[in-house]
């Protein structure tokens, strides 16, 4: 169970990573005020009405491109531009964590592999004591 949780949640961090640092494009075609296409990463659909206004120099169609910008540089730090509060706190839960998941020592049974004599009578019988 911890290792897929783990491998999750690497798998969503990854994930993360790649699209906020994705840049596209996207571009819609509108012929008047309806809008004929939608297009990702390439060029819209134009209209059939496009040909026509190019000979009447009329335009009633137009194209807008939104474009998604994703992030050009990423921060990386270093445990050196933490204070030295944090420094401690990191180094303190690092030690804490591992520390924790050690193994305990191997413990000896003595009497591991000791079988019991085997009953001749019952012993409360012979002595007659019985719980009431």
């Amino acid at each position: 169970m911890k290792e897929l949780l783990y491998k999750s949640f690497s798998s969503i961090m990854a994930l993360l990573v790649l699209f906020s640092t994705v840049s596209f494009t996207v571009e819609k075609h509108f012929c008047g005020d309806v809008l004929v296409d939608v297009a990702v990463f390439v060029e819209a659909e134009k209209c059939k009405m496009e040909a026509l206004e190019i000979l009447q120099k009329k335009t009633c169609c137009k194209d807008e491109i939104d474009v998604v910008e994703g992030q050009d540089e990423l921060k990386f730090s270093s445990f050196e531009d933490l204070d030295f509060e944090q420094q401690q706190f990191i180094t303190a839960f690092a030690y804490a964590y591992l520390n924790d998941f050690e193994g305990l020592p191997k413990q000896i049974i003595p009497h591991k592999d000791y079988s019991p004599p085997n009953l001749v009578t019952d012993i409360q019988v012979l002595d007659q004591v019985f719980i009431i």
